[in-house]
């Protein structure tokens, strides 16, 4: 590869990088044409970019960030496939669902300016929520409070005409 071509790839991947705010780095080389096809279907439909990347571009476009990713340089080994997105936790949902015998197999990722090294991170990268998920929480909680007074009111308002119906019941 010449040395201009090298140098336009690491500018895209360096651009493609700060469009997204999740990175993930996973193992994808006993993937079959058949399976991988399937990946990359499931994270076009996720709104997931997956791209296969020779390790020493995404090094030097990681060293280009604002971010120091010093802590993935080590698992640039091997087949990287580069999984980016703006959510969280779709990448590691989308792997614990489609892997097979651990295949693919996350290598490491960044997500909400964390580091997770290892396959065994994925239980604790599926349970990130995601911005979304935690304004919903935060709306449900705000709203229960309010819920549970006006259901009072409106209970008590009955049971209050009740009350105040058979009064006027015994005296007539």
């Amino acid at each position: 590869m010449r040395k201009e071509d090298k140098g336009a790839i690491i500018e895209q991947l360096t651009s493609v990088l700060k469009e997204y705010s999740h990175m993930y780095l996973v193992d994808t080389s006993s993937l079959n044409a058949a399976d991988t096809s399937a990946l990359r279907r499931a994270c076009f439909e996720s709104d997931i970019k997956l791209m296969v990347v020779k390790n020493s571009l995404l090094h030097k476009a990681m060293e280009n960030q604002d971010i120091d990713y010093s802590p993935l340089y080590d698992t640039l080994k091997g087949t990287t496939a580069l999984m980016l997105s703006n959510v969280a936790n779709a990448p590691a949902k989308l792997i614990k669902d489609k892997a097979k015998n651990g295949i693919p197999a996350l290598k490491a990722a960044y997500a909400e300016e964390g580091f997770y090294i290892g396959a065994d991170q994925l239980d604790a990268l599926v349970s990130i929520k995601s911005k979304e998920e935690l304004i919903a929480e935060v709306v449900a909680l705000l709203q229960a409070p309010v819920k549970n007074v006006v259901s009072a009111l409106q209970s008590g308002g009955t049971m209050l005409h009740g009350v105040l119906k058979t009064l006027e019941e015994r005296t007539n």
